[in-house]
C-alpha cells in the first residue's frame, strides 16, 4: 500500500500552461501570482499528505454506522474534519462578505484535488457542503445568508443536498415530500434516501437543502421548492440550539466509499421539520441545477483523483515488483520493464494528463462565467455548460478503466484487500451514478447542450479547436495535431447525425447521447493533451525529464486512446438504426 503524494507540479502546470489563468487577471481586484499559488497548494498538500489520506483505509475497513439514532464516523474523520475547516479550507472561494477568502474556483479545484485523491469518502462532506453553500448564495434572501453562510464557510457547519425519494430517483417530477405553511416557517414531511453524509459528528450543525412540495403546488418539476432544515434550529444568537425534527433512518451497506454514511433521513416523524424557503415558491428546480451543477464539475474531479491515487500506487508497485528475467536475459526483471505493464501505465498516465487538462480548462471558465462582463461572460456561461457533463460523464468513465488496470498491474495481488488499490476501484465505482448517472449526462449534452441551441456553441468550441490545431508550428506537435485534425472532422459530421437525429426525434435521438459524450471526451482530451506539450517546449519550470514525459504521454495518447473516438463516430454515423429498432422485447427470453 503506498503513500499518496500530492501532484504540485502536474497542477501547475495544468493551470498555469493548459488552462490559462492569466485570462482572469483583468477581472480579479487581486490577482493570484505563481508564488501565491504554489504556496497555498503547498499546504494543501501537506493536508492531504499526512492528515487525510492515513485515515483512508482503515475508514474504509471501519465504515460508519448508526447509534442512538446518530451517525458516528469512521476513526480520526473528525479530527481530519477539524483540520480541514480549522485551515479554511472551504471557503478559499466564498463570498468575502460571509467569511470566505474570495479567491478564484480554480484554486479550490486544485486543493480539492489532493484532498479527493487522499481519501474520497471524506472528501464527500465538504463537496457537498460547497454545493449547498452555492445554492444559498445564489437564491437565499440576505436573512438566511447572514445565518447560515459564515458558519458554512467556516467548516463550522455542513451542508447536504437532499433530492432523491425511494419513489423518485432520477426523476424528480416524482417527488413526494411536503412542504406545509406554518408562519413564517414550513413544516417539512417526508424521506429521502442515497443522502451523503447525511448525519454524523464531525460539526455542529448539518444544513439539509431539501426538495419538496407545497400544497397546490403544480405537478411535476414546476411544483417544487427548495428549503434550508437545519439539523439544530437557531437560538437568538444564532447558534444551535434545539434539535430539529430529522433524523437519520439507516445508513446503507455499498460497493465502496464505507467511510461516507449514504443515509435514510426521514423528515417529520412528529410535529414536523422546521424548513425555510430558498428562493421563490416552486422554483426549487433552478436553485437545484446551481447544487447539481457545481457537484456534477465535483464529481469529475473525483474521477480525475481517485485515477491519480490508484496510478501512484501501481506505478510505485511496477517499479518494486520483480517477476521475469530482463531483456538482456541477465537477471531478474521489476514488472514495470515489461512492455504490457509499461503500455498499461501510459494508458493510465495519459489520459490522467489529458483528465486532468479538462477540469482546470473547464474550471477556469467557470470562473469566466462568473467574473468575466460582457461577450466574454457568454461565452464562458455557453462553454462551462458543454464542458460539464463531458466533465462529469467522460472523466468518470475514464476513471473506471484507470482503476481497474491499476488492479490488473498489481495482479493476483491487486485482487487482495490488503494491498489498498482494490478499494479505489471500489470507490470508483459511484462516480458514473450519482449526481446524475453518465446517461443522463449524456442525454444533458446531446438535448439541453447541443440540440437546444442548434449546435452553435458546439460548433464554436470546435471551431477553436480546429483554430488552435492549426496554429501550431513545432514539428513536434504538428505531428500529433495532425492526427487529430482527421478526428475533428469526423466529430463535425458526428454532431451533424446528432442533431438531425434530435431533429427527427428528440426521444429516439438520445440513444446517440453516450457515443457522442465519449467522442468529445476522446477528441478534447487530444486536444488539450497536445497543448500541454506546445506549452511544456517552452516552460522554464519544467526540467528535461518533465518534458520528455509530456512527449511519451501526448504520443501515446494520440496513437492509442485517441483512436477510441472513432469507434464512437462509427456507432452515430451508422448505427442509430439499430437503437431506434430495440424495444422491451428485444430481451425475451
Amino acid at each position: 500500500m503506498s503513500e499518496y503524494l500530492y501532484p504540485i507540479n502536474d497542477i501547475l502546470f495544468s493551470l498555469r500552461s493548459v488552462a490559462k489563468t492569466e485570462r482572469l487577471t483583468p477581472y480579479l481586484e487581486d490577482a493570484v501570482d505563481n508564488d501565491l499559488l504554489e504556496a497555498i497548494l503547498g499546504e494543501a498538500g501537506k493536508l492531504a499528505e499526512q492528515v487525510i489520506a492515513p485515515i483512508n483505509a482503515s475508514g474504509d475497513k471501519e465504515g460508519s454506522r448508526v447509534e442512538n439514532g446518530e451517525v458516528i464516523e469512521a476513526k480520526g474523520f473528525k479530527e481530519a474534519f477539524k483540520a480541514y475547516s480549522e485551515g479554511g479550507w472551504i471557503g478559499l472561494s466564498g463570498d468575502p462578505e460571509y467569511g470566505g477568502q474570495g479567491l478564484p474556483s480554480y484554486v479550490a479545484t486544485a486543493v480539492n484535488e489532493g484532498v479527493q485523491a487522499a481519501n474520497l469518502a471524506f472528501s464527500l462532506c465538504p463537496l457537498l457542503s460547497l454545493g449547498a453553500i452555492e445554492a444559498i448564495s445564489l437564491h437565499a434572501n440576505d436573512e438566511l445568508k447572514s445565518l447560515y453562510l459564515p458558519k458554512m464557510l467556516a467548516g463550522e457547519w455542513a451542508g447536504t443536498m437532499n433530492l432523491t425519494e425511494p419513489a423518485a430517483g432520477s426523476d424528480l417530477a416524482a417527488i413526494a415530500c411536503k412542504a406545509t405553511p406554518d408562519g413564517d416557517v414550513f413544516r417539512i414531511k417526508g424521506q429521502k434516501i442515497f443522502i451523503t453524509w447525511g448525519d454524523h459528528q464531525m460539526s455542529d450543525n448539518i444544513i439539509h437543502l431539501v426538495l419538496a412540495r407545497l400544497p397546490n403546488a403544480p405537478d411535476g418539476v414546476k411544483g417544487i421548492s427548495l428549503f434550508i432544515v437545519p439539523k439544530f434550529l437557531l437560538d437568538d444568537q444564532g447558534e444551535p440550539a434545539q434539535r430539529n425534527d430529522v433524523h437519520v433512518v439507516s445508513v446503507e451497506h455499498k460497493m465502496g466509499i464505507h467511510a461516507s454514511p449514504t443515509c435514510v433521513m426521514s423528515f417529520g416523524d412528529k410535529e414536523g421539520a422546521v424548513g425555510y424557503l430558498v428562493g421563490q415558491e416552486n422554483e426549487g428546480i433552478k436553485a437545484m441545477f446551481t447544487m447539481m451543477n457545481n457537484a456534477r464539475q465535483g464529481v469529475g474531479l473525483q474521477g480525475l483523483a481517485i485515477s491519480e491515487r490508484a496510478y501512484q500506487q501501481a506505478l510505485t508497485y511496477a517499479q518494486e515488483r520483480k517477476q521475469g528475467m530482463n531483456a538482456e536475459r541477465t537477471g531478474r526483471a521489476a514488472i514495470i520493464e515489461h512492455p504490457d505493464v509499461l503500455r498499461m501505465l501510459m494508458t493510465m498516465k495519459s489520459q490522467i494528463d489529458a483528465m486532468r487538462s479538462l477540469i482546470y480548462v473547464a474550471a477556469v471558465e467557470n470562473d469566466m462565467s462568473h467574473l468575466a462582463s460582457g461577450d466574454d461572460q457568454k461565452h464562458a456561461i455557453a462553454r462551462t455548460a458543454l464542458y460539464t457533463p463531458i466533465v462529469k460523464g467522460w472523466i468518470t468513465e475514464q476513471a473506471q478503466e484507470i482503476t481497474s488496470l491499476a488492479v490488473q498491474v498489481h495482479g493476483g495481488m491487486g485482487f487482495i484487500e490488503e494491498t489498498g488499490v482494490a478499494q479505489h476501484a471500489r470507490d470508483a465505482r459511484i462516480l458514473p451514478i450519482y449526481e446524475g448517472t453518465n446517461g443522463i449526462q449524456a442525454i444533458d449534452l446531446i438535448g439541453r447542450k447541443l440540440y437546444a441551441d442548434k449546435g452553435q456553441s458546439m460548433t464554436l468550441l470546435l471551431a477553436d479547436i480546429e483554430t488552435e490545431l492549426h496554429s501550431w508550428q513545432q514539428p513536434n506537435v504538428c505531428i500529433h495535431a495532425d492526427k487529430i485534425k482527421p478526428v475533428l472532422e469526423q466529430a463535425k459530421q458526428a454532431t451533424a447525425s446528432c442533431l438531425a437525429a434530435m431533429e427527427k426525434n428528440p426521444v429516439l435521438g438520445t440513444g446517440l447521447a453516450y457515443s457522442y459524450m465519449m467522442l468529445m471526451g476522446y477528441l478534447i482530451g487530444a486536444w488539450l493533451q497536445v497543448r500541454a506539450l506546445h506549452a511544456a517546449q517552452d516552460d522554464e519550470k519544467l526540467n528535461e525529464s518533465q518534458k520528455n514525459s509530456w512527449e511519451h504521454s501526448v504520443a501515446f495518447y494520440c496513437d492509442h486512446v485517441l483512436p477510441r473516438a472513432l469507434g464512437h463516430v462509427y456507432s452515430i454515423m451508422f448505427g442509430s438504426t439499430t437503437v431506434d429498432n430495440l424495444n422491451k422485447n428485444a430481451f425475451n427470453r
